[in-house]
């Protein structure tokens, strides 16, 4: 049984729901919605069989202040689905669309795309709802794991990044932890930059070559159905041989606080790029500040995959989107930088004091809070 729930605050959280349906389809969920000042609450659907009401909470907090920091005029809500996402289709569709009964009359939150569903996922919701966001573009949506709108995001803030630290993109090494469909993009948004992706690593381990990895043909094996540790022009390891391959950025793309105290220290980059949401945990963050790496902060550098999702959700296109990405990260990747560097304070806290503001700002005109 989960301890008592010790996260609340002023921001939220304004629900949560725990989602069961044990003699039908075996569903088990948990729904947080976390904070809707700015409007409803955008946020993925997770599925993974090790998830937690504590972590499902702190994706959705980071959905607030990512969507506040944004600009959205929407909160943050976040939901989990405990499955295997590699069940046979039948069976996935079955949960996902006993998830979406679930949440019909939960109107205050649209679901997204998240690690463990997909395009697919976001139709068959929606064909039962009436709502979802990263649909099929067949449907209207704008694909946004397909056209790699994260990855989009995470480069627009890197390119700003290199007037706060000694970097060019061209020329730099990068490593991925978790080449899904965050970090694969990112690794091509990147070569086509002038950089070299040195090292991958996906569930089944890792793959490094310090001369360069074909992204391309990395990406064929992917989606193939092969994981990285197949891939031929490297050398095989475990997930964790990441933490040591040196590089100039490193993207954490994969799950919550697989960079923390113990080995934030191994770590031999200039910059960090939080593809994923809570890579790091506070502690980490700062250990690597205080050793001169730069971390961009998650909900400030991984927001193109929920900017998206709003402009699709308001009707505009996918060039608009990718427009929206790059304008809206590069002005805030700036402003924390540019905070982190007149006030010496973390760039987390930056953003933290930045998104919260704008939250707390447009509480004020809700009767509600």
């Amino acid at each position: 049984m989960e301890p008592a729930f010790q996260f609340c605050d002023e921001l939220g959280p304004e629900k949560i729901l725990h989602l069961y349906d044990p003699q039908d389809t075996g569903l088990k969920a948990i729904l947080v919605v976390d904070n809707v000042a700015t409007g409803p609450s955008i946020g993925g659907t997770r599925m993974a069989p090790d998830v937690s009401l504590e972590e499902c909470f702190r994706l959705a907090r980071a959905m607030t202040l990512k969507n506040a920091a944004a600009g959205l005029p929407h909160g943050g809500g976040k939901s989990v689905i405990f499955a295997d996402p590699r069940l046979p289709l039948p069976e996935k569709e079955n949960l996902v669309r006993a998830f979406a009964r679930a949440i019909e009359d939960v109107h205050d939150y649209i679901p997204g795309p998240d690690m463990g569903t997909d395009e697919t996922c976001m139709a068959w919701m929606r064909d039962s709802i009436g709502r979802a966001v990263g649909l099929p573009r067949e449907i209207g949506g704008i694909p946004l794991d397909e056209i790699g709108a994260t990855g989009w995001g995470l480069v627009a803030a890197l390119e700003v990044a290199t007037d706060f630290c000694d970097l060019q993109l061209s020329g730099a090494r990068v490593v991925v932890q978790g080449f899904g469909s965050v970090g694969m993009h990112a690794a091509r948004f990147l070569e086509e930059r002038g950089a070299i992706l040195v090292a991958a690593s996906d569930s089944s381990g890792s793959i490094v070559n310090p001369d360069g990895l074909d992204v391309a043909d990395l990406i064929r094996c992917k989606q193939g159905g092969d994981p990285v540790t197949e891939y031929a022009k490297g050398t095989r390891g475990d997930g964790d041989a990441l933490i040591d391959a040196e590089c100039d950025i490193w993207i954490p793309a994969a799950r919550p606080d697989v960079i923390n105290a113990d080995n934030a220290g191994r770590l031999r980059t200039k910059v960090i790029a939080q593809g994923a949401n809570i890579p790091c945990t506070e502690e980490a963050e700062r250990v690597l500040h205080d050793r001169g790496i730069l971390v961009l902060p998650d909900f400030i550098a991984n927001a193109g995959g929920v900017i998206c999702a709003s402009v699709e959700y308001h009707g505009g296109t996918e060039s608009q989107a990718l427009n929206t990405i790059s304008e809206k990260i590069g002005s805030n990747t700036r402003t924390v930088l540019s905070a982190m560097r007149e006030q010496g304070q973390l760039p987390r806290t930056a953003a933290m004091a930045m998104a919260r503001e704008r939250v707390t700002t447009a509480m004020q005109y809700r009767r509600y809070y």
